[in-house]
Formats: structure tokens, sequence, C-alpha cells
């Protein structure tokens, strides 16, 4: 019996506006210089990990992170266009404090009145990763670069958490992953806002 196939989940590294607290959505914003660094460590460590698909954002944020991998791997990194962030309409390039201030009642929930609905996001991004495990080999492990957001609402959507308990999941950082693995005809988490590589388990689910 073949081993079940994995996704992992990894955020961008870090940019300016991270710094600054600003909502980006699908403001195609750089990575700044720690960024880059950051993505270029991680892409070290998760070269080892042999990646058998690399799908990316095609925002230049997602997009130069999984470049790192890619090179480090040799595997060549596709873009799919439904990884990239929620678009967030007038809230993009606002600050957190400037958001809670013109939005006060929107904000804690991140209502964003003219952005994209949550749903819409979780739909997208839970067919994105279906298209990559198709040409995923079985036991093989599927390496989607996203953000923050996004990327929260996908692995909520695998793991069929309801889109208004989403905050269940705590946020990924900059350059931090989450890994799935299949389970029967289920998705469990096995790693959540990881930055090293996973350590074997030892006991069993029944120990």
């Amino acid at each position: 019996m073949s081993e079940p196939p994995r996704v992992l989940f990894w955020r961008h590294g870090r940019t300016a506006w991270n710094v600054e607290k600003r909502f980006q959505g699908q403001t195609d914003i750089d990575l700044d210089p720690v960024g880059h660094a950051q993505a270029e460590r991680a892409g070290r460590l998760l070269a080892t990990l042999n990646p058998d698909v690399i799908v990316a954002s095609d925002l230049k944020r997602a997009a130069d992170t999984a470049g790192y991998l890619g090179r480090a791997s040799g595997v060549p990194v596709e873009y799919d266009k439904a990884l990239r962030e929620r678009f967030g309409g007038s809230w993009e390039g606002f600050t957190a404090a400037q958001l809670a201030e013109r939005w006060p009642a929107e904000h804690p929930t991140m209502s964003i009145p003219d952005g994209e609905d949550v749903a819409e996001v979780g739909d997208r991004m839970r067919a994105a990763v279906d298209r990559g495990l198709a040409r995923t080999p079985a036991g093989g492990l599927l390496v989607i670069v996203s953000h923050g957001a996004a990327l929260r609402m996908g692995i909520s959507r695998m793991l069929g958490i309801p889109d208004e308990r989403r905050e269940i999941l705590g946020p990924l950082s900059n350059c931090c992953w989450s890994v799935l693995q299949a389970r029967g005809d289920a998705w469990r988490l096995m790693e959540h806002n990881a930055a090293s590589l996973p350590e074997p388990v030892v006991l069993s689910d029944d120990a």
C-alpha cells in the first residue's frame, strides 16, 4: 500500500508592508532583504524533503519565495493565480491601526465591505491544491506557496473547518509552513507554523 500524499503550505517571506502591518491583499509587494534571507534559508531546508511539485501564487512575494526552493531542489515552480491572497478592496495599503479606526465594526472579524468573500477564497485555494495533487505521485509531497490569510482558509477547507471558525488555526509567520497528510478520505494537520524540519513521529495514534 502506497504512502498517502502530503501538502506543505508555505507562506512567503517578509515584506516592508508586513513590517508596517499594512494590509497587502493582492497588491504586488516585493520581499524585503530579510524576506529574501528567510526564503533562502527555508528553501534549503525544504529541499531536503524532496518535493515533487511546487505551485506558487504569481504575486512577486510568493513567486520569489518559491524560487528559492525551486533552485535548491531542482523542481520547476508552477504558478496558479488561484493561490493569490484574499482581495482586500479598499482596505489594501492601510495599516491595522487605520483599519480599526475607519472600520471599527468590520475589522475585528475581517469583514471587508468590498473585499473577496471568505468562502470564495477557500474554494479557489482548495481547487488549486487539488490541481497540484493531480500531478503529485503517490506518497509524494506537494508544496503550495501562498499568503497568510489565503493559506489559513485553504488549510481550513482541507480540514473541513467551517469558514466562520477558521480562526481556530493560528496565523502563519513569514516563511513558516504547515503540513497536511491524507488519511483515508480525510486530511489531518501534522505541523502548523513550523520553521524547522519535522521530527519523526515515534508513537502511533493508539499508543
